[in-house]
């Protein structure tokens, strides 16, 4: 597998985006401002991560998606780690990230990766989603963040 930056010009993977984050218009709007990053497997995206500036010295992962049938490989820790990785090298302190209350896997994964939770945005979702999004059998209001000291 190869992460690899996105290149001026190239299709943003729209399709892969939405699996992370059901709004169109939201990817939309963070895809202008932010840094998009591939992973690619024999010739086919597979992975896909964006981070966006946010605060001097902060950082945001704001989409981290993987190819459902790829799901269980590592892939998405690999992105995450990646991630970091290009946070450090660019010279941030912090590296934030949100993800619905109801994105087990994803606090698993963004923990095990260390970030630790600083906060909930009560009812985000309510807010900024005109449809409801269930996960795991359970309503996704709230976004929990998290963070990490680089």
């Amino acid at each position: 597998m190869n992460i690899r930056k996105l290149n001026i010009g190239e299709k943003v993977p729209m399709e892969l985006l939405l699996l992370a984050d059901p709004s169109e218009d939201i990817v939309e709007e963070y895809i202008k401002r932010g840094e998009c990053f591939v992973a690619e497997s024999e010739q086919q995206l597979i992975g896909v991560y964006v981070l966006l500036p946010t605060r001097p010295e902060t950082v945001e992962l704001v989409n981290v998606a993987v190819l459902e049938e790829q799901h269980g490989r590592g892939i998405g820790t690999q992105l995450v780690m990646d991630a970091i990785r290009v946070a450090k090298t660019k010279g941030y302190k912090t590296i934030e990230i949100g993800t619905g209350n109801s994105s087990i896997g994803q606090l698993h994964l963004y923990q095990k990766c260390g970030f630790r939770i600083i906060g909930v945005d009560m009812d985000f979702f309510i807010k900024h989603y005109p449809e409801e999004i269930f996960k795991n059998g359970i309503q996704c209001r709230d976004m929990i963040r998290l963070s990490q000291d680089l």
